[in-house]
């Protein structure tokens, strides 16, 4: 008798068959099984810890292993035998028993398997007995069970519990080919009940079924059985790989719970045993290899996910490479958050993991060489938006109090100069690293900021670096000189842009050239030579200044750029001269301010 049972949301029912008409007698007591019978018992089965205490004229008539056994005994003595290996263990030997009894049982998708797999070990067939047990529910088995999609998923699922006999009476191939067959079915078609948790997909009136209903279903198969689904699907080559990756990464966050935090191996392991990150480890494998080779198949997201779980659970090498080379392959669409992976292990002592940063970024950059100039103007966008990406992380891991510069340079310098436009987001990541590592050394400093492309800098970016105490000076010059390179003087009687600058962010009180304070003309020679004394006395002062700037970075050198370069000169007067040579240099003012009168004079006349 076939009997429908109400299954989720949708209105299909799962499939249940009623067989026999008499009242459970069976009771058990402790690890005895027993059932109330007219004659004594005289067959003892002892299947591991159980004994059931039966009647071979119930039993035998339909068991033909029984019936072997039994053969060369005394049909009035007491037979004992033991079943030990009987695939379903005791649970599925009692169906079978009740069945000879007649019984009323109940077969579902849940238990079909067991007693079908104990039907024929028993050899419950056809030959022993008409209408037997094994015919019976083989014809529920394909006549229902094959035909509904959550039947066909929970009797797949229960044949883990005999794998070998399952898959020898060929169970285990028509679940999966029952099921792979409803998957590739047009979404029109598809009449049965599934389960479908997608947020805000509920609150909604759908009129078609989405696309991906069936991964959700699939993902509470154990991970050999949906191997063999995927595998399955895969082989046909009807549907895109996106929607494989969908499937693949329902699955991972149903099995990997691990895969969305942020703890390192030591905090999430701690809860876990042993043998559930084994498992979580050969789930993560077997992910992987089921990743299909398209690219844009899953998200960077997930992957680099999968690629930080590897290392909490210990995954083999070659699924760490894999996700390497499939994560890099797309960097460019990850975030800064993707990249934020946490170390492997709580001895390290930075808040994330920029060695496996750059294990990806030399991964991208090798393929990204490899293709050359097949699709150049592609190739340009990728590695640029690779470049800002990695600057942008920069910034996020300068906070860390605990991170080398070492680090920071090796990532930052592993990217090619046309990976980046502009050096805006570097400059940026290096004044985060300055700002939050105030114990840098001088040396560190200048090797951070080496690194910077000074012409590469937006004039807004070269206003900050101006006012920023945190650079060294060298690097503040270098910025002020291309900035007048790119903003040349218009006449020589107005100060450079580069003195004038400099003069404002070191010495903000500097007292003014004599370009800014040019003293009125005087009549009489006294205060001419006054007003000589003044600007000379002026034209000192100012280079002191500039000296003092020069004695804060001495070890600057010679930086590119004439007018750099001759200001540079005029200010390397140390403080030990000596006061002849102070006033030498006011002498040579004083001819140099009378030789302008003179031809001036004479040109009047």
């Amino acid at each position: 008798m076939l009997k429908n049972q109400t299954n989720r949301r949708r209105g299909e029912k799962m499939k249940y068959m009623k067989i026999g008409t008499r009242p459970d007698t069976f009771f058990a007591e402790e690890d005895t099984r027993s059932v109330l019978f007219d004659l004594p018992v005289d067959l003892v089965i002892q299947i591991n810890n159980t004994k059931f205490l039966l009647h071979k004229i119930q039993l035998l008539p339909k068991c033909g292993i029984l019936r072997q056994i039994c053969s060369g005994s005394d049909d009035s003595n007491e037979t004992e035998v033991e079943l030990h290996d009987i695939p379903g263990g005791e649970e599925a030997f009692e169906l079978c028993a009740k069945f000879c009894y007649g019984v009323t049982i109940n077969l579902s998708a849940h238990n079909l398997v067991p007693a079908l797999c104990a039907a024929k070990f028993l050899r419950m067939t056809e030959s022993i007995c008409k209408a037997n047990f094994a015919a019976k529910l083989e014809a529920f088995f394909y006549s229902c069970i094959l035909e509904g999609w959550k039947d066909s998923i929970v009797t797949l699922q229960t044949t883990t519990e005999v794998p070998d006999w399952s898959e020898n009476l060929g169970i285990t191939r028509r679940c999966i080919d029952s099921i792979v067959e409803k998957i590739l079915i047009h979404t029109s078609k598809v009449t049965w009940s599934f389960k479908y948790t997608r947020p805000g997909y509920a609150d909604k009136h759908h009129h078609t079924v989405p696309r991906d209903w069936w991964t959700e279903d699939i993902s509470d198969l154990d991970i050999d059985l949906f191997r063999c689904i995927i595998t399955a699907i895969q082989s046909i080559n009807i549907l895109p790989s996106t929607l494989i990756g969908e499937a693949l990464h329902v699955y991972a966050y149903k099995w990997l719970p691990k895969i969305s935090s942020k703890s390192s191996i030591s905090e999430s392991s701690v809860s876990q045993t042993e043998e559930m990150i084994q498992k979580q480890r050969k789930v993560l494998d077997s992910i992987v290899s089921m990743i299909p080779t398209e690219r844009g198949s899953v998200s960077v997201g997930f992957l680099l996910k999968l690629l930080r779980l590897a290392s909490l659970v210990g995954a083999h090498h070659s699924t760490k490479a894999e996700l390497i080379r499939k994560s890099s392959r797309q960097l460019e669409d990850a975030t800064v958050d993707d990249l934020l992976i946490p170390p492997h292990s709580s001895l390290d002592q930075h808040f994330y993991d920029i060695n496996l940063v750059g294990v990806l970024l030399e991964s991208f950059l090798a393929q990204w060489r490899r293709q050359g100039s097949q699709v150049e103007s592609e190739s340009f966008i990728s590695i640029r938006r690779v470049g800002k990406l990695i600057d942008s992380y920069l910034q996020v891991v300068a906070r860390d109090g605990n991170m080398p510069v070492s680090k920071i340079l090796s990532l930052a310098e592993s990217l090619p100069e046309i990976a980046r436009l502009d050096h805006d987001e570097l400059y940026k990541a290096i004044n985060i690293y300055l700002k939050e590592h105030t114990d840098i050394s001088k040396e560190d400093k200048k090797r951070l900021c080496r690194i910077l492309d000074c012409q590469k800098l937006s004039p807004k970016v070269c206003a900050h670096v101006v006012k920023n105490e945190r650079l060294p000076l060298r690097t503040v010059v270098q910025v002020l000189f291309f900035d007048q390179e790119r903003n040349p003087k218009v006449t020589s009687r107005k100060p450079q842009p580069t003195e004038t600058i400099l003069e404002n962010f070191e010495q903000p009180k500097l007292i003014q050239t004599e370009y800014n304070n040019k003293p009125e003309k005087v009549a009489d020679k006294q205060n001419g030579q006054r007003t000589s004394e003044g600007e000379a006395t002026t034209s000192t002062t100012e280079m002191r200044s500039h000296h003092q700037i020069m004695r804060r970075k001495h070890d600057i050198g010679v930086l590119p750029g004439s007018e750099i370069t001759k200001a540079m000169r005029e200010m390397a007067i140390t403080e030990g001269a000596s006061v002849s040579k102070l006033e030498s240099k006011k002498e040579t003012v004083r001819r140099s301010k009378s030789g302008n009168h003179g031809p001036s004079k004479s040109g009047t006349k």
